[in-house]
């Protein structure tokens, strides 16, 4: 029998070349796991107006962990118009699969790693080492949501004398997103920041929030990281607005070591560091709660390049190393990252991204084969 069992959710698009190469390097070092495929994803939401089946649900808590490829998700509206005609006008409404699964499984802490790799083309620069948490349960993803306007929620938000400017604009003119924080989840993800920042030696955290506008959610953000900094001395606190955080990454990311953030501030914030370390084709995250972990490529499913056996599946392979993190098997972890470091360093495979001609299964293989040197 396995020691792990590991729930397999490829998903869209690009997701099956890249989980295809990341068992390429998971099988090199000798991960002893039973993989169980998941239904998840676009297809599923088009014949059952459900992009995440309750079989799915159910096959993850009977696993150690989750590696997931890539989803693809599309507006309303659009969504609504890809369903099979049998389904259509029935009150299927879609929603993110992936924020599904964070908040069914209160996966309350997203982990995005953004290191740069010297030796990659793609770098802004090679010294940059920033590791992002960002909240990963509430916020403006937490899916309150209005529109039209109900007259009942109107009525509640008229007694804030900020909603007078509205008073003459119809219901059906108006949209509301909830943007909803909670003082545990804010505790939840700046204490795993500081205790992250402790534990592998990072010298400070920076709070990237817009308390001088969003007063109250940011606000609360803000005071908890204040008290929690305190337990940790050792740690300098920064705050930043989040505006600024945008022009600071890309002006001196190199003076940045541990971020956190909210839900939608995180995500962005992510992407741009992202890019910062060659793109979305290098950025793993691991979405990770008190009993149970997703961790995924950052990016989305590409159908453009669906099939094509092209795109990058370095962030796929690091999300893979980050679930053998989580699982306890660091050393098998360590030796995927010397890996890549390897391959990257020496150039001489690489991806079209990184201006070479390689396949995702060509620089799966050199990763692979880079484990055992």
């Amino acid at each position: 029998m396995a020691t792990y069992k590991i729930a397999w959710l490829p998903g869209d698009g690009v997701g099956n070349e890249v989980l295809a190469a990341a068992r390429i390097v998971l099988d090199k070092v000798g991960f002893d796991a039973e993989y169980i495929h998941g239904d998840i994803g676009w297809e599923f939401w088009k014949t059952e107006g459900n992009p995440l089946p309750d079989r799915t649900i159910e096959l993850l808590k009977s696993t150690d962990a989750c590696l997931f490829g890539a989803i693809t998700s599309k507006p309303k509206d659009e969504a609504a118009a890809e369903l099979a005609p049998e389904l259509r006008g029935k009150g299927y409404v879609y929603s993110s699969p992936i924020v599904g699964l964070r908040q069914l499984f209160n996966l309350h802490t997203n982990l995005r790693p953004c290191k740069a790799y010297p030796g990659n083309p793609l770098n802004f620069r090679d010294d940059i080492d920033l590791v992002i948490f960002r909240e990963n349960t509430e916020g403006l993803y937490s899916g309150v949501e209005f529109y039209p306007l109900p007259d009942e929620v109107r009525a509640a938000l008229e007694t804030h004398p900020k909603m007078r400017r509205f008073a003459d604009v119809p219901n059906d003119d108006i949209a509301v997103s909830a943007r909803i924080f909670t003082r545990k989840a804010c505790q939840t993800i700046v204490r795993d920041a500081f205790a992250y920042a402790k534990q592998h030696d990072y010298g400070s955290v920076t709070v990237v929030e817009k308390p001088n506008v969003i007063r109250e959610t940011s606000g609360l953000m803000v005071r908890e990281a204040r008290a929690i900094a305190q337990g940790y001395p050792e740690i300098e606190r920064r705050e930043a607005n989040v505006d600024a955080m945008c022009m600071w990454l890309v002006k001196n990311p190199q003076n940045y070591d541990v971020l956190v953030s909210s839900n939608m501030f995180g995500d962005i914030i992510s992407d741009l560091a992202a890019q910062l370390v060659g793109g979305l084709g290098f950025a793993a995250s691991g979405n990770i709660g008190d009993d149970y972990a997703v961790f995924e490529p950052t990016h989305g499913s590409a159908p453009k390049y669906a099939g094509m056996n092209k795109v990058n599946p370095t962030a796929t392979i690091r999300a893979a190393k980050m679930m053998l993190d989580y699982l306890g098997e660091r050393d098998k972890a360590a030796a995927i990252e010397r890996a890549i470091e390897r391959v990257i360093m020496e150039g001489k495979v690489r991806t079209y991204d990184m201006g070479g001609d390689a396949s995702t299964t060509r620089m799966a293989e050199a990763i692979a084969a880079a484990v055992a040197e």
